[in-house]
């Protein structure tokens, strides 16, 4: 979909879009078409339900007195309540609403708001950012799809004063939804077609923007020690790899700024090895890579916005297989930072593969903090649902920056609690720790305390999005499939706090 902005002007052909607030309150726009319509638009909109309500709407077909095929009516409710996520939100509702009635251009009508925070351009840019993120498709598998089940909508023209700073306004988030489209896309894919192989080719392609990419081999991995990461992949035919993503945009003065760094999780395919996993609903355990997804997609939106800021990223990718050569209840590994890991169950991995890279990650870039992101645990969804990722952290401001960054683009964290009694549940009689507690109870929050040992004391946080990385519905800006959940929040996160 093609997305631009025009100066004011009142379309005379094909179908338009207009915000009605809350009362039935017409702006002027609005007026104009009511106008022309003879007061049919306000007598359409007396003889329903509709007054303007945000998140309302209603479609006017072939309006009387216009040449126009449609008028939709979005509810903008009081100037008090609009910023820019909703307007985020009306965007992607306005998107689903018409992009499969057969019309192939939309335009939206934005109209300056007596006591609104936002101006028309601000308001127009978000409208289009949310119609983007709400526009994605995984279809490419798709042979017999229905015409009438495609999108039809091709073109989005938003119309506003001041378009041209609408345009530069949108520029970054438009860069933004690309990374978060990639990530939708890898946490899309099965896992015959990605697998540490092709996923870290996939990150390798960050170099067109600009990003510096390394792989790290089985051979490599093996020589730096990383004895947990690599014992979780060796029952698979698969290579483990490690990929190395640098994005060096810092300017001037802080040109040689220590980085920010973010840790993901790549197991591409998760059987839960011996400790296999039961049947019913495997096949979601493609997407148990979401966490690496996450930091490609972030870093393909930091380097396309051009970001002013040093920033690593770290994944960890690997398969999960049981086979003869599989590691097995009962192992004992030394990781790379050479504290010893008894493995009780292996399909408390994710946690394997993260303590290696985030050694790895502390001790080569010395970042001034780290946040892991992980589908690590199905305990957190037993906590928080699918509303909010698990945040567990060692340090009180990067938690507040995480929350803040998280409510500003409706990707909420809540932070859960940690502490020497929990960490005491992963002491081991023959090993340096276990990697699970063996109770029932707190297992998100063991499973954060064993990451913390792989820290130090450099400030960090762990995100698990086991609840939040898949969709089972559709919502204003995120189809049912892969959410990227993550991807705007970190980049929020450091457009607040680390670009100035």
């Amino acid at each position: 979909m093609k997305i631009t902005f025009a100066n004011p002007e009142i379309p005379k052909t094909g179908v338009v879009v207009v915000g009605i607030l809350d009362g039935l309150k017409l702006g002027g726009s609005a007026k104009a078409l009511d106008k022309q319509m003879s007061g049919g638009l306000v007598r359409a909109m007396k003889a329903s339900r509709f007054r303007g309500s945000n998140g309302h709407s209603l479609a006017l077909l072939v309006p009387g007195g216009t040449k126009l095929d449609r008028i939709l009516l979005v509810g903008l409710g009081k100037p008090s309540s609009i910023d820019a996520s909703a307007m985020q939100h009306l965007g992607g509702e306005l998107y689903g609403a018409l992009s499969t009635k057969g019309h192939a251009t939309v335009q939206v009508l934005v109209d300056p708001i007596e006591k609104c925070k936002m101006h028309p351009d601000e308001m127009a840019a978000e409208i289009a950012f949310g119609a983007r993120l709400r526009s994605y498709r995984f279809d490419k598998y798709r042979t017999k799809e229905k015409a009438e089940a495609k999108p039809s909508l091709k073109n989005l023209n938003i119309i506003c004063k001041s378009s041209a700073k609408a345009r530069a306004a949108f520029g970054p988030k438009n860069k933004v939804a690309d990374g978060v489209f990639f990530t939708r896309d890898l946490v899309s894919e099965p896992a015959n077609v990605l697998y540490p192989e092709t996923l870290a080719k996939q990150a390798r392609s960050l170099t067109k923007l600009g990003v510096k990419v390394e792989v790290l081999s089985e051979v490599q991995m093996r020589k730096l020690g990383m004895g947990a990461l690599l014992g979780v992949g060796q029952g698979s035919v698969r290579e483990s790899k490690m990929v190395i993503m640098q994005w060096n945009g810092k300017k001037g003065k802080g040109k040689k700024e220590s980085p920010v760094a973010f840790v993901g999780k790549g197991v591409t395919f998760d059987t839960g090895g011996i400790s296999i996993k039961p049947s019913g609903g495997m096949e979601d355990m493609k997407w148990d890579m979401g966490g690496s997804g996450v930091v490609i997609g972030l870093m393909k939106a930091l380097a396309g916005r051009k970001a002013n800021a040093n920033v690593v990223g770290v994944v960890g990718l690997v398969e999960n297989m049981p086979s003869g050569s599989a590691q097995r209840p009962g192992d004992i590994v030394t990781s790379m930072s050479g504290q010893t890991i008894e493995v009780l169950n292996t399909d408390a991995e994710g946690r394997l593969v993260l303590a290696d890279a985030l050694w790895y990650t502390k001790g080569r870039f010395k970042p001034k903090f780290m946040v892991d992101l992980a589908t690590l645990t199905g305990a957190i969804i037993v906590s928080l649902g699918n509303e909010k990722a698990g945040l567990f952290s060692n340090d009180d401001k990067l938690s507040e920056q995480l929350r803040e960054a998280g409510e500003a683009v409706g990707e909420s964290v809540w932070r859960m609690p940690m502490g020497d009694s929990y960490d005491k549940m992963i002491n081991c009689d023959v090993a340096d720790m276990k990697n699970i507690s063996g109770g029932r109870g707190a297992g998100s929050i063991t499973a954060a305390q064993f990451l913390k040992r792989f820290v130090d004391k450099t400030p960090w946080a762990h995100l698990d999005i086991a609840g939040v990385t898949w969709s089972n519905k559709t919502t204003s800006i995120v189809p049912k499939g892969g959410s990227a959940f993550g991807v705007r929040l970190l980049d929020r996160l450091i457009a607040d706090n680390y670009e100035k």
